[in-house]
């Protein structure tokens, strides 16, 4: 491989192309060229003194002209651009799932796809304790009381009908024991709660009490907080039946994939007050729709529109990730994170 390997360093507005650019100096000699990406639900408006490209195909072909590598979160790594790019060896994406690569493409025109697992790991474990948090307590709801309204409300919190949970001693049930779920097991515990596990495929210890029965930690659980992978076995695990089983008042935290909860069923236990609140930062469909019955539940939901992995250490992390995987390119290394 030669020191001289041309690089397009396709970044957005998370993944700055000047960050994917710091992190490849650290990796090898590259001869960078950065290309900014506008944002799919842009917002913001304009940077002062950045054009943004919207991150079309003929954008994308056009930046790569003499390109050997791609890093990228987000730019469309299709049939066409490939086609339009046999220079083209290497793309490095910066999450992690390259959901924006055509596989089965790279792999018929011999392109090496890598990504970056593991980014958000400690970024979605702590917001997901913030939300619990959140929830149990009452923050968003005492906020919008004072400064939104106006209302010194706090003899109202203060009665024992109104007042939050604490952690300590609290039962909390995590459905997955992965990256971020044991990571928010290790915090819970520090806080003092008696934490209880299920996952079937969680090997070792884990931190807290291990459940074999999914049945059994949800009628244990004041709150559960959902940390499985999204797969067709686990589609709708939490469900009208399984909700049925928590305790009346319980809790319920979702900042892994939306798909792995029933919403009207959730909506429902909400509504006959079985449930006590939700704190949901991701949903069955994304951006969450304007007639979602999530927003018409009065003040027992927390939302947030799917921040958890969303920090700058987030987006360094991508960065780094994604340039040590060109490192190892250039240097003729095996690649750690490899797709084809």
């Amino acid at each position: 491989m030669t020191s001289s390997v041309r690089v397009l360093a396709a970044g957005d507005r998370f993944v700055l192309p000047s960050l994917i650019t710091a992190a490849l100096a650290r990796q090898a000699h590259c001869d960078v060229r950065e290309l900014m990406l506008g944002w799919p639900l842009e917002p913001f408006g304009p940077v002062a003194g950045v054009r943004e490209a919207s991150g079309t195909e003929d954008e994308l072909i056009a930046a790569l002209a003499g390109a050997d590598v791609l890093v990228t979160q987000r730019a469309p790594v299709t049939e066409r651009v490939l086609a339009a790019r046999p220079e083209l060896r290497l793309v490095a994406v910066c999450r992690g799932d390259p959901v924006n690569v055509d596989l089965e493409a790279a792999r018929r025109h011999d392109v090496r796809v890598c990504f970056a697992p593991g980014r958000t790991a400690a970024a979605t474990a702590e917001f997901t304790v913030g939300l619990l948090i959140a929830a149990l307590r009452r923050i968003p709801q005492a906020h919008d009381l004072l400064a939104e309204q106006g209302s010194w409300a706090g003899p109202t919190y203060c009665t024992y009908e109104q007042s939050g949970l604490e952690l300590e001693d609290l039962p909390v049930g995590l459905i997955g024991h992965g990256a971020v779920g044991s990571r928010v097991a290790r915090a819970l515990c520090a806080f003092g709660a008696r934490v209880m596990v299920h996952d079937p495929y969680a090997r070792g210890e884990v931190h807290g009490l291990r459940m074999s029965s999914l049945d059994e930690l949800l009628r244990r659980s004041r709150v559960i907080s959902l940390h499985a992978r999204l797969t067709e076995e686990t589609r709708g695990l939490i469900g009208a039946r399984e909700l049925a089983l928590l305790p009346p008042g319980a809790v319920v935290v979702n900042a892994a994939r939306g798909g792995l909860l029933d919403e009207a069923a959730l909506c429902d236990a909400l509504e006959d007050g079985r449930l006590a609140a939700a704190a949901l930062d991701t949903y069955a469909e994304e951006p969450l729709p304007t007639d979602s019955r999530l927003r018409t539940v009065g003040g027992r939901v927390l939302l947030t529109p799917h921040l958890g992995g969303a920090s700058r250490a987030v987006a360094e992390k991508a960065a780094r990730l994604a340039a040590a995987e060109v490192g190892r390119w250039v240097r003729g290394e095996p690649l750690a994170h490899c797709l084809t």
